[in-house]
């Protein structure tokens, strides 16, 4: 697979994503679905915690990432849902250093909500993957 970043303006990769990508040669696809703070009970998990959410939610990501034999860096998308995009913002720092070191930039939408699926989750992370 050859990955091609699309970058008009060097902001964003200064920020740790890409404006774009173009993917070629790509035989797989997997479209994640949202991964919040659940364990593995099916239950929420660090009520009113979000750099432990979004930490867990992460985990969760790369769990689904790795059940299909991906990881981060094979993500070409990412978007993200939250209920507080300033209390996000403040440990979004977490998010961008594990993308980068996983040599991943994907291209990144973040989105304020008024609320997740279950009460008490403040972020969510659906990725794109494609090896």
């Amino acid at each position: 697979m050859e990955r091609t970043a699309v970058n008009p303006w060097p902001w964003s990769a200064e920020m740790g994503y890409d404006q774009g990508v173009v993917v070629s040669g790509g035989t797989r696809t997997l479209y994640c679905s949202g991964q919040a703070a659940m364990g593995g009970d099916g239950g929420p998990r660090h009520p009113g915690d979000m750099a432990a959410q979004l930490a867990l939610s992460l985990e969760n990501l790369e769990a689904v990432l790795g059940e299909a034999g991906m990881s981060l860096a094979d993500l070409v998308r990412l978007n993200v849902y939250t209920t507080d995009v300033d209390l996000l913002f403040r440990h979004y720092g977490a998010l961008a250093s594990r993308l980068g070191a996983a040599g991943a930039a994907p291209p990144t939408t973040m989105l304020g909500v008024v609320r997740l699926a279950v009460p008490g989750l403040m972020v969510e992370l659906e990725g794109t993957a494609v090896a």
